[in-house]
């Protein structure tokens, strides 16, 4: 009897763990696979991100030197727009009225997330007919340096490599000049007081020609610029220590009579 009992109980035990272990091979079989997340449009297979666009014009794009044209920029999907020949970064549309020395392309840049975009326009200057030097322009650039508008530049003792502080000055300096095209700018090297007159006349005229040489770059017609260096002879500060002798390492703008 007794065995009889636990052969039943037996059968209904192993019935009971078939039972279970069907449910749970039903329940794994039933469980939805996890849904892939929809990719972005440019991401799918076939699409690609819009690169950003730009366009600009000169208006108009030959005038006598001397005289104005107006630059005009527009762009769409552009993180940040840069227009060389010493403008620089400008909003996503706009103008600008400039007075270019000589002839000179302006190339626009759309920098988008994954891409540039480039347009181009082309500003011809030719000779005035009379052949003379605006008195407007002598004026307006002595004007920009007494407000402070053309700024000097300033060295490190014993060198003449430019501070990217330097440069930043200077590329405002340069449209500001660009603005007066028949003025003409002297950019004068001084140095402080310590090594030989002859020493600091070389470092002078190093340090002018590293100004002029950057003010080319980014736009200022070769005919604005001259370089010259004054060494020690003019201190712009007169006494005998680092407070003074640093304002007297220096590039500084005159303008040209």
């Amino acid at each position: 009897m007794k065995c009889g009992l636990a052969i039943g109980l037996n059968l209904v035990l192993c019935l009971s763990l078939v039972l279970i272990s069907s449910s749970c091979k039903k329940t794994r079989s039933m469980a939805r696979p996890p849904v892939p997340p929809i990719p972005s449009v440019g991401d799918r297979p076939g699409t690609t991100k819009s690169a950003p666009t730009i366009k600009v014009s000169a208006s108009p794009s030959t005038i006598e030197r001397g005289n104005q044209t107006t630059l005009s920029w527009t762009s769409t999907g552009a993180n940040s727009i840069l227009i060389d020949g010493g403008i620089g970064n400008v909003a996503e549309t706009g103008s600008l009225v400039l007075s270019p020395g000589e002839s000179i392309t302006y190339t626009a840049i759309a920098k988008g997330s994954d891409s540039d975009t480039r347009a181009s326009t082309r500003v011809t200057v030719v000779a005035r007919r009379d052949g003379s030097v605006v008195s407007s322009d002598l004026e307006g650039l002595q004007r920009a340096i007494a407000e402070g508008k053309v700024r000097p530049v300033f060295f490190q003792y014993d060198l003449a490599n430019l501070s990217p502080e330097g440069k930043r000055i200077l590329t405002e300096n340069a449209r500001w000049i660009s603005q007066y095209p028949t003025a003409v700018a002297i950019i004068e090297g001084h140095c402080d007081e310590r090594g030989t007159e002859e020493y600091n006349l070389a470092l002078g005229d190093r340090r002018a020609l590293a100004a002029r040489d950057y003010l080319l770059e980014v736009g200022v017609a070769a005919g604005q610029l001259e370089a010259l260096s004054f060494g020690e002879e003019r201190p712009f500060s007169t006494c005998h220590e680092e407070s003074c002798w640093k304002q007297n390492r220096r590039a500084h703008f005159v303008v040209k009579r």
